[in-house]
């Protein structure tokens, strides 16, 4: 792997900037480190390989951009995750929805974008099943960039170290025990569609209600956020709200959504 251990600065610059383009992920000096031991760890399975050889692969493969952007992403999820957010779905957000909709359409739009793993859209699904009357449904779209994730996401198993967070009327009511772990149930499953999608693309989704973006802003630079903002804005409902990750913001960004306080959490929403 020879000249694989040197990732010097002109290899730091040419992988950055081609990520950059990709997928709108900015990898600042300061995690350097992180994107040098992913190429790494990519690189050990590709014997005779190296740094300024992939390069060369992945500016033509595109199967193998995709599976080297899925390896540098990181996942770190879990079922219920802030669980400040799901009261503010269901105490302001879901109410909000069902008075605007009074008499029309009765059936709520939910991206949940960078999915990961899929615990966000399966926590929104159980809450929702839990929340909303019988006469309304709801269709959940999941995305991510990483194949992996979505892998695991549409097979739906959790082992047991995984499913913590999720109170236990619904593990019994929406999981099955299986070997080491839990496997979603298929009603809950059949609510959800899994879909590779690059933020940095319009996803082609319109008229959505909610959508759920938490924790992958954070990884792109300004003009990219505002970028991907521009893009979920084409996609929302006139009347429909945002999520974003605790530590993530809208402050100074030139968007048209507009900030709001509930009594459970910070969101976003657009009303036009």
């Amino acid at each position: 792997m020879g000249d694989a251990v040197f990732f010097t600065d002109a290899d730091f610059e040419q992988y950055r900037t081609l990520i950059y383009n990709e997928s709108g992920i900015h990898f600042t000096a300061s995690n350097r480190s992180i994107l040098e031991s992913r190429l790494k760890e990519r690189l050990r399975d590709k014997p005779g390989v190296t740094i300024k050889n992939y390069y060369g692969i992945i500016t033509k493969d595109k199967e193998e951009l995709k599976n080297f952007l899925d390896a540098i992403t990181t996942n770190l999820t879990r079922f219920f995750r802030n669980q400040a957010h799901f009261d503010a779905l269901e105490h302001h957000v879901v109410p909000e929805l069902m008075k605007i909709k009074q008499g029309g359409l009765t059936t709520l739009k939910i991206w949940s974008a960078g999915c990961s793993t899929g615990e966000e859209p399966y926590t929104i699904a159980m809450l929702m099943s839990e929340i909303l009357p019988p006469s309304w449904k709801f269709e959940i779209v999941a995305s991510d960039i990483s194949l992996k994730c979505l892998m695991t996401a549409k097979e739906g198993f959790y082992a047991d170290t995984r499913i913590a967070g999720i109170p236990e009327p619904y593990l019994k009511k929406y999981f099955d025990r299986a070997e080491g772990g839990y496997k979603v149930k298929p009603n809950l499953m059949s609510k959800i569609r899994f879909d590779y999608h690059n933020l940095k693309n319009d996803s082609g989704l319109r008229n959505l209600d909610v959508v759920f973006c938490r924790n992958v802003i954070i990884y792109f630079d300004e003009a990219a956020q505002t970028t991907v903002m521009s893009r979920f804005w084409d996609s929302m409902a006139s009347k429909s709200f945002l999520f974003i990750g605790h530590s993530e913001s809208l402050f100074g960004m030139d968007t048209k959504f507009e900030f709001i306080k509930t009594q459970w959490a910070t969101l976003y929403r657009k009303f036009i």
